[in-house]
């Protein structure tokens, strides 16, 4: 009897309820993929419906902000413009409070974090502290970490992402591309080990097929301005 496939992809229903991402302050990209998952849970979770009004906690530390700046209301969704509740925080701990205490609010659709480095606040304790809380309430957390390296956490499901290039629009090639990603699933309870490269081209989260993958020569052509990815491939 062939066994049901275990590997990880976009719309699975059964979503863990605290990740973590790591990511550089560089770019945008750990963000992008918490927020890119968040969605992606919400809307396919079959919650949908019950946590399309409810608010998304965004908890931020003083060195997160300082690295890699706070949410840009514009350029978020514009279904959770009107959601976002930003919490700027002076200290991890502070910071850490703030996450717990969001997590046993069950009128918060989810909450997404970021913490810069690796502060000794942020304890294995302090992680199973979180994974209980949103397991008991069923609110999820997504904690991206920036310029952390991964140390003991209880977090259920851990990735590492940065910037990819990004595919050559259609229509105009100077143009911008969609965000794209190169996100790696090196630690999750239900799902091997696994590397993918996603975008979340019309609000859905997408595996990138290699069709679609642009040549990284691309780079090297004029542009107008030069995007997060490039930038970080410099």
């Amino acid at each position: 009897m062939r066994q049901p496939d275990a590997r990880w992809r976009p719309g699975l229903a059964e979503q863990p309820l605290h990740s973590e991402i790591f990511a550089s302050c560089e770019e945008a990209s750990g963000a992008a993929l918490a927020l890119a998952l968040a969605r992606d849970a919400l809307a396919l979770s079959g919650e949908e419906g019950t946590k399309q009004g409810r608010h998304v906690l965004w908890v931020q530390d003083r060195a997160a902000i300082r690295r890699g700046g706070r949410p840009c209301l514009q350029g978020l969704p514009a279904d959770l413009r009107h959601r976002l509740i930003h919490v700027a925080a002076n200290t991890p701990e502070d910071a850490l409070f703030a996450l717990e205490e969001g997590l046993k609010c069950r009128d918060l659709a989810c909450v997404i974090g970021e913490i810069a480095g690796n502060p000794r606040a942020l304890s294995f304790a302090a992680s199973r502290r979180l994974s209980l809380a949103a397991e008991r309430h069923g609110i999820a957390l997504w904690l991206v970490r920036l310029d952390a390296a991964p140390d003991l956490s209880s977090a259920r499901m851990r990735w590492r992402v940065r910037a990819a290039v990004s595919p050559r629009p259609r229509w105009n090639p100077a143009a911008p591309g969609r965000a794209t990603w190169h996100a790696e699933l090196f630690r999750a309870r239900a799902h091997p080990p696994g590397k993918w490269m996603l975008d979340d081209a019309d609000g859905t989260l997408r595996p990138v097929s290699a069709a679609d993958a642009p040549d990284p020569r691309d780079l090297a052509r004029p542009t107008v301005g030069r995007s997060l990815a490039a930038r970080a491939r410099a």
